[in-house]
């Protein structure tokens, strides 16, 4: 089924879903660095989901933006998580609401019950933990990619 955002020919939007601890790896890569507000993430407890929607770096783009000689791309894309049985969360001052946070990596930690602990590692030594019933994550692109404001890769280095 063609998604009428992306029917001029351009590239479909990401959508990858997660249920295994390998899957996960994947999609935190390509979440790695995203950037998103405080209040564009939420907890629905009584659908037992957390939803976040952020603006992530295009890393599946960069060799060919390196090859074409044009700037990096972002994307507006949603963050899924099911079966969510509780969320804590560290470091996060909840009430400023123009906070920026920054993405730094997705982990898993199975519980010995078939449970486990899924954490939201956040730059400046915040972490939002949810606590979930099973593995069920997916990321799905929302918006066309935009030209970084930056024009560059996120930075890694010294």
């Amino acid at each position: 089924m063609a998604d009428a955002r992306f029917e001029d020919g351009a590239e479909s939007p990401l959508y990858l879903g997660a249920e295994d601890a390998e899957d996960l790896k994947i999609l935190a890569a390509l979440v790695q660095d995203a950037v998103f507000p405080i209040t564009e993430m939420t907890y629905q407890r009584q659908r037992r989901e957390f939803a976040l929607l952020l603006n992530r770096f295009r890393w599946e783009d960069r060799e060919t933006a390196d090859r074409a000689g044009r700037g990096y791309e972002r994307v507006r894309a949603g963050l899924l998580i099911r079966d969510v049985l509780a969320v804590r969360s560290q470091g996060i001052d909840r009430a400023a609401q123009d906070t920026i946070l920054s993405l730094l990596d997705i982990s898993f930690a199975p519980g010995a019950d078939g449970t486990g602990t899924l954490t939201l590692t956040l730059a400046g030594d915040g972490a939002i933990a949810l606590d979930v019933e099973s593995l069920d994550v997916t990321l799905r692109d929302v918006t066309r990619p935009y030209l970084a404001p930056s024009r560059k890769a996120p930075d890694h280095g010294p």
